[in-house]
């Protein structure tokens, strides 16, 4: 009994910290209304978050005409979190600290995924030096997330295009190796959850937002909330098939937009192209063994000739 009591409180106690988290400051009466609770019920947990170093006060709130509510914030320090943003080519880590800083420095590094068999192994590694570089007792590490492109399945924890977890899940083989709490999503499911909760889209009920990279990706906002459809994989845009070019996706199917209008092939034509070029240009030295490198400097050109054109 007691200890399901415990488990209740821990409950709300997640609850507050969840919301100062994303609202930075919030009164009482703000945080009873989001988790559902009355207000003496909500002070108590306040009390007892503060009294355990977690919460501080944060000064009042502005006037509305009445009398000024208390507002509160999570102290600094408390807990961090692993940010871990994948493209196909190149991995990018920073720590989070609870009050949405970046902590040192956002380490990069390469990975590719295509026909990658042990990528899983190799991110898993980056991710243990990474945390032990950064001084960070990984009792303050509340969770790592990981947004990567690909099918993600986040209720199963696996990845159907990238990162293959050989009958395990990503998510487990990772907890198992770091003993952290770890959340996998789509990249551009996760850049529609961003707007939503600090961008853009913030308050806002049906959105959709594009993001282009190596694909092209849909977060879909809809009812105030990220949409993933009956299947978990919804706004995988670049994979509707537009194309009569015979051309195989990475998703196996043919003729997706992303084998036309994705960087990666923007790049690797752009490569093929400029090598045949007969006057100097700095666009010959593109390489495909740099590709990411290749595409930089394919975009500044093209910056560069529309800035001309426009002047």
């Amino acid at each position: 009994m007691i200890a399901n009591i415990i488990s209740k409180k821990q409950k709300f106690y997640k609850e507050i910290l969840k919301h100062l988290f994303f609202n930075k400051q919030l009164s009482c009466a703000d945080l009873s209304n989001l988790i559902g609770k009355s207000i003496p019920l909500t002070t108590q947990y306040l009390s007892e978050l503060i009294s355990m170093k977690m919460v501080i006060e944060k000064g009042y709130a502005a006037s509305t005409g009445g009398r000024r509510p208390q507002t509160y914030s999570i102290k600094s320090g408390v807990f961090y979190v692993v940010a871990v943003a994948m493209d196909q080519l190149v991995t990018r880590v920073a720590l989070i600290s609870n009050d949405n800083n970046i902590v040192g420095e956002v380490e990069k590094f390469d990975l590719v995924l295509a026909n990658n068999p042990n990528s899983l192994n190799e991110l898993i590694e980056h991710l243990k030096t990474f945390i032990s570089n950064s001084n960070v007792p990984a009792s303050k590490i509340a969770g790592i997330g990981i947004g990567m492109p690909g099918f993600v399945d986040v209720a199963k924890g696996v990845n159907h295009t990238f990162l293959p977890s050989y009958g395990d899940s990503i998510v487990n083989t990772i907890q198992e190796a770091l003993h952290i709490p770890t959340l996998i999503d789509n990249d551009s499911s996760l850049v529609g959850l961003a707007e939503l909760k600090w961008g853009a889209a913030k308050n806002k009920q049906h959105v959709m937002v594009i993001n282009i990279g190596w694909g092209i990706g849909l977060g879909i906002i809809a009812d105030g909330k990220l949409f993933r459809g009956k299947e978990g994989f919804a706004g995988e845009f670049s994979h509707i098939p537009l194309f009569d070019n015979n051309k195989i996706c990475s998703c196996g199917k043919h003729g997706c937009l992303e084998t036309e209008t994705s960087m990666m092939v923007v790049a690797q034509k752009g490569i093929q192209q400029f090598k045949k070029l007969t006057q100097p240009s700095i666009l010959k030295e593109l390489n495909k063994e740099r590709i990411e490198e290749s595409a930089k400097k394919i975009i500044e050109a093209a910056q560069r000739a529309t800035n001309f054109r426009l002047t």
